[in-house]
């Protein structure tokens, strides 16, 4: 496991955090759901609960499901609101969200800073992440091209600082939309996906789910409208 790693330069200090992070999934009982900017998951690791776990409901058919609110944690905040959460949802058809239960909006612990990721599924619950005041990330390596081209996608900047480290800095539409139109669909899809066990086929499932029915649906009210010209004939 890697230790957040610093760097220093001549007039100031530059702070890294490692991004590796634990979740598990319901059917399988193994690591499961995580949204991981880098670092690599270990299969041998023994798990541990990283959540509070609620206990799923026999049946939910009514669709509705809670949504908990835990304190963000010193120096970061909650990018999506429950009211958000609440829209995004019901734009999907209503099959799909029978099974969540909670949706819970969990604080950042010293922990939880070692481990860091955006969401988790867990049983019948999405758990989405703080993230930090400045809506700026660092990272203490150069991200993938699926990590650059995702945060592109959604509005998100990569640039480069004086230690050799990378940014990923965030307008505050541009992380909403990450959050509300991929993260949370995509630990949605982890729980609607009941037939693939391992991690790669699960990862797959959710990323195509995000999509599918995150990014494409988002982007059709977004894609400007062709102006049609009417000339009048005298």
């Amino acid at each position: 496991m890697r230790m957040p790693h610093k760097c220093r330069s001549s007039n100031r200090s530059c702070v890294y955090h490692n991004t590796f992070a634990l979740g598990r999934n319901s059917r399988t009982g193994r690591p499961g759901s995580r949204r991981a900017r880098g670092g690599q998951r270990n299969e041998q690791l023994p798990f541990i609960p990283p959540e509070d776990w609620y206990d799923p409901i026999s049946s939910n058919h009514d669709s509705r499901y809670e949504v908990i609110v835990q304190s963000p944690g010193r120096g970061y905040r909650h990018v999506v609101t429950p009211a958000e959460i609440r829209d995004r949802l019901n734009r999907l058809p209503r099959q799909m969200i029978e099974s969540l239960d909670v949706i819970q909006l969990s604080r950042m612990t010293r922990k939880k800073r070692s481990f860091p990721c955006y969401g988790m599924q867990w049983g019948t619950t999405l758990y989405l992440y703080p993230l930090e005041d400045s809506r700026v990330e660092y990272f203490d390596r150069s991200p993938n091209p699926a990590q650059f081209n995702e945060a592109c996608m959604f509005g998100g900047r990569w640039d480069q600082d004086e230690c050799g480290g990378w940014m990923l800095i965030w307008s505050e539409p541009a992380i909403k939309d990450f959050y509300l139109n991929n993260i949370l669909i995509h630990e949605l899809g982890h729980l609607l996906d009941n037939r693939n066990n391992n991690y790669v086929d699960r990862e797959r499932f959710a990323e195509w789910f995000a999509i599918e029915y995150g990014y494409k649906p988002s982007r059709q009210s977004l894609r400007v409208k062709r102006v049609v010209r009417r000339h009048h004939v005298k």
